[in-house]
């Protein structure tokens, strides 16, 4: 279930962060420029791991949208499943059968 949840947030959650990218390249520069090896080494390993975190967090938050959408459905259809005809048609009749 992991890889299709997977596959489901990239076919859906495609946004774009070109200011963001640009931000992160410019202060990679920066500290590529700045810091010494052993510096830039822990620094990259942090900002691996936050990374990994981050993507897992949003994975498991994706995904548990996606099951309370799933749960709300079955509900729904429980329920007997929505039409807006049948509604308007009800709508429609209510009054007619209230005056015979």
């Amino acid at each position: 279930m992991y890889d299709y949840m997977k596959a489901l947030q990239k076919r859906f959650d495609c946004q774009e962060h070109s200011k963001l990218d640009a931000q992160i390249k410019s202060a990679h520069e920066e500290l590529r420029r700045d810091m010494d090896t052993a510096g830039r080494r822990k620094l990259l390993r942090l900002l691996d791991t936050q990374n990994t975190l981050l993507v897992e967090a949003t994975l498991m938050s994706f995904t548990a949208g996606f099951k309370l959408a799933w749960g709300m459905a079955k509900e729904l259809e429980a329920d007997g499943l929505y039409s807006f005809e049948r509604e308007e048609e009800e709508h429609i009749c209510r009054p007619a059968e209230q005056e015979d």
